[in-house]
């Protein structure tokens, strides 16, 4: 139980390293299931009512959210943060997990950096696709070439 306990504390700390302050617990109630690796005892992945909304990864110690942890993310955030608008037309090359190149985005949010995870969503704020954002906010709106977001899944490539 204290292992549980203290783990918790870790990934919400985390969560506000990466997303905001005080995102941690709201991300995170007490009662998430924490599943760790095997071979490592490491943490790995983390579920709300039987659904994977995030992994830890071990590279960097960061988080790498699914489909439902960005719904969740965008719940509990302000309407602005973390968030890739895309044009209407190539919703559905991103919702099959295609990359998101910076011709293609309508609005983003000012703040983002790179390597930051992002949630890729349309005109009417439904969720497309989760991933790592490749510019800056700026960069993705100034640039007319190039990857902005490497999609790591699309809505409609969900297991």
């Amino acid at each position: 139980m204290i292992k549980k306990v203290f783990d918790l504390e870790r990934i919400r700390g985390v969560a506000n390293y990466q997303f905001e302050s005080e995102i941690g617990q709201k991300m995170f109630p007490d009662f998430v299931k924490i599943e760790y690796s095997r071979k490592t005892g490491r943490i790995k992945h983390i579920y709300l009512n039987g659904i994977l909304l995030a992994t830890l990864r071990p590279k960097n110690g960061l988080f790498a959210l699914t489909i439902n942890g960005g719904k969740r993310l965008m719940s509990l955030v302000d309407h602005s943060r973390f968030r890739v608008v895309v044009q209407a037309d190539v919703e559905s090359f991103v919702r099959e997990g295609g990359n998101v190149f910076a011709k293609h985005i309508v609005k983003t949010d000012g703040k983002i950096r790179p390597g930051e995870e992002v949630v890729v969503i349309n005109n009417k704020d439904d969720v497309l696709a989760v991933g790592k954002a490749v510019l800056s906010g700026g960069e993705m709106l100034a640039f007319n070439r190039g990857i902005a977001v490497k999609v790591r899944r699309g809505i409609d490539k969900q297991k």
